[in-house]
């Protein structure tokens, strides 16, 4: 049953060094407040898991959390590369990167095994590329039933996942709302779950647009920190910062300045620093 306590004390009672994270939310309710307390609690040799590793991901790796990730698509979107992300696979800085890529079904089709508690996943895909000459883990089967050669790859399965939300109540039961991602199958195929909140209220009041309800059994824990998902976006609450995702380019193409940045707004802040962010957005909204 989900607990309601403190980030920090979510992080730490529940990831620890050399697991395999998947942090989940596909351009919409992506947990930053979340990551930068891992880096702030100096995890290390994690395998992080994550279809489009965007900027959250640039960060972790860039402070030395992960030695390998798992991955469909990788950039800045609209922008360019995740630099920090290309230096530890170029040139193995902080430390050196693995990667195994996959497509986005594939990813997708992995998270829904995992959490129907499968060994893998089957798929049309995969045909006229190449990524399986480079992935070991991309293989194919026969249909017992019609001969037909389909894709396979491993199920998802991970130690712990970790969402943004905007609202839990105050049993444990979290909705997400707008475009879902695959969150749910991501938490569902976890052995333990972290999810932050923009806030918990006394009742959920769905359903509404899109929306989704993870019921307490799935959750390990929760904490409320509003703003968290910044600087993507919370429908209903913040619109995404278009500007902080141009920004990041320079921020993260040189080490020393990628450095000083997460130092002063990452290892010297905490998620109180999610709030403003959060208010500064939410008084733009028409």
């Amino acid at each position: 049953m989900a607990e309601i306590c403190s980030l920090a004390d979510a992080i730490a009672r529940n990831l620890n060094d050399g697991e395999t994270v998947a942090m989940e939310g596909f351009t919409h309710l992506i947990p930053f407040a979340a990551a930068h307390e891992v880096i702030r609690q100096g995890r290390k040799r994690l395998r992080l898991v994550r279809m489009t590793p965007d900027l959250i991901y640039d960060q972790l790796i860039g402070m030395g959390v992960a030695d390998r990730l798992v991955f469909s698509w990788g950039g800045n979107p609209g922008v360019g590369s995740l630099h920090r992300f290309r230096d530890a696979v170029e040139n193995g800085w902080p430390n050196p990167l693995a990667i195994e890529e996959h497509s986005h079904a594939a990813m997708a089709n992995a998270y829904e095994a995992g959490a129907a508690n499968l060994p893998f996943a089957v798929l049309r895909g995969y045909q006229g590329v190449d990524l399986q000459n480079v992935n070991p883990n991309i293989r194919s089967v026969s249909c017992p039933f019609t001969g037909e050669t389909l894709a396979a790859v491993p199920a998802i399965r991970p130690d712990v996942t970790i969402i943004h939300a905007q609202r839990a109540d105050r049993i444990g039961n979290v909705l997400i709302e707008g475009i879902v991602g695959v969150q749910k199958q991501a938490v569902l195929a976890a052995k333990r779950s972290i999810v932050t909140v923009e806030e918990v209220v006394n009742e959920l009041d769905a359903p509404s647009f899109n929306s989704v309800i993870l019921p307490s059994w799935t959750i390990s824990a929760i904490a409320i920190v509003p703003g968290g998902a910044y600087p993507s976006y919370a429908q209903g609450y913040y619109r995404r910062a278009n500007g902080f995702y141009k920004s990041w380019d320079r921020i993260a193409r040189d080490r020393v300045t990628f450095t000083r940045w997460m130092q002063g707004n990452v290892l010297e802040q905490g998620p109180e620093a999610f709030l403003g962010h959060r208010f500064d957005v939410v008084e733009a909204l028409p």
